[in-house]
């Protein structure tokens, strides 16, 4: 029997096209944060080695790039800053100010 994940479009998504929508879906999927073995690790079209975590909606499964903004952004979240945004908006989900020692 065919899993019902095996037909979802599957979306790679970099934290620069972060839209409101998906973030808001990583954060109930992951509510304390994602641990190591909640990583998957790929490699993409150039062989380069890619850290996502996985969300899901009805129809599509986003890859979203680990990262230290990602991470940042996502245990600082709050739905009351994106009310204005469009949930599929990328310029919604602005860039968090990241230390030197803590940039990827």
């Amino acid at each position: 029997m065919k899993n019902r994940n095996d037909n979802l479009k599957r979306v790679i998504v970099d934290f620069k096209k972060l839209t409101p929508e998906i973030l808001a879906l990583l954060v109930e999927r992951y509510p304390d944060g994602y641990d190591e073995d909640q990583i998957i690790s790929f490699r993409n079209q150039h062989n380069e080695i890619i850290e996502a975590v996985e969300v899901t909606t009805h129809d599509t499964k986003y890859l979203v790039k680990v990262s230290t903004k990602l991470a940042i952004t996502m245990e600082n979240y709050d739905e009351d800053d994106y009310e204005d945004f469009d949930n599929n908006d990328p310029e919604a989900v602005q860039e968090p100010e990241v230390t030197d020692e803590d940039d990827d």
